[in-house]
C-alpha cells in the first residue's frame, strides 16, 4: 500500500535520525499491506494492521496511565518510545488520539518521544467505494488531520508523523 506524510513538529526528523530502523520498519509493515474485497472494510483492515505490528513486537494496547484507578485509555501500539494511534473511526476521535500521545509523552509518564498517526486519505475511501463497494463515509481522513493538528499547537505538543494511507 501506498501512503503519503504529513510532519508535525519536526516528527519526520526525529524518527529519521534517532529511530530509523523504526521508522522503516512502520513504513515496510503499511507498504506490505495488500488490499482485497475482504479486508478492505475499517475493522478488518485495522486487524491486518494490528497483526503486523505484532508480528514486528510492538506491543498492542499498552495503557495510557497506570494504577488501578486510573482512566483506561489505550495506544493502539508501542515500541521504544513511538506510540502509534490508528483511526479508521469517525473524525470525532481526532482529539482523543492526538490527546493520548501527549499524555504519553508529557511530565512523569514520559513513554514516548514521537507519535505516528495513521489514518486513510479522502481519495483512500473514495476508492474503496469504487473498487470494493465498501463505504468508509464519516471516518477521518489524513487531510483532516493535516488541517487540525496545527491549530492543536498550544495542546499538541508531542512531535507527531501522520500518516495517510492510499490506493
Amino acid at each position: 500500500m501506498k501512503f503519503t506524510t504529513f510532519d508535525y513538529r519536526f516528527a519526520n526528523e526525529i524518527l529519521s535520525t534517532k529511530y530509523p530502523k523504526l521508522k522503516k520498519e512502520v513504513e515496510s509493515i503499511i507498504s506490505s499491506i495488500t488490499l482485497t474485497k475482504s479486508n478492505s472494510g475499517r475493522k478488518e483492515l485495522n486487524a491486518v494492521i494490528k497483526k503486523k505490528f505484532e508480528a514486528k513486537g510492538w506491543e498492542a494496547e499498552p495503557r495510557v496511565f497506570k494504577g488501578p484507578h486510573t482512566p483506561l485509555a489505550k495506544l493502539d501500539f508501542l515500541k521504544n518510545r513511538i506510540g502509534v494511534e490508528v483511526e479508521f473511526g469517525h473524525s470525532s476521535f481526532i482529539g482523543i488520539d492526538l490527546l493520548k500521545l501527549q499524555t504519553s509523552s508529557y511530565s512523569h509518564l514520559d513513554k514516548i518521544d514521537v507519535g505516528i498517526y495513521i489514518t486513510t486519505t479522502s481519495d483512500f475511501k473514495k476508492k474503496m467505494i469504487e473498487k470494493f463497494g465498501v463505504k468508509w463515509e464519516g471516518s477521518l481522513d489524513f487531510e483532516k488531520v493535516k488541517r487540525y493538528l496545527p491549530e492543536f499547537k498550544s495542546a499538541i505538543q508531542v512531535p507527531v508523523l501522520v500518516i495517510g494511507l492510499e490506493y
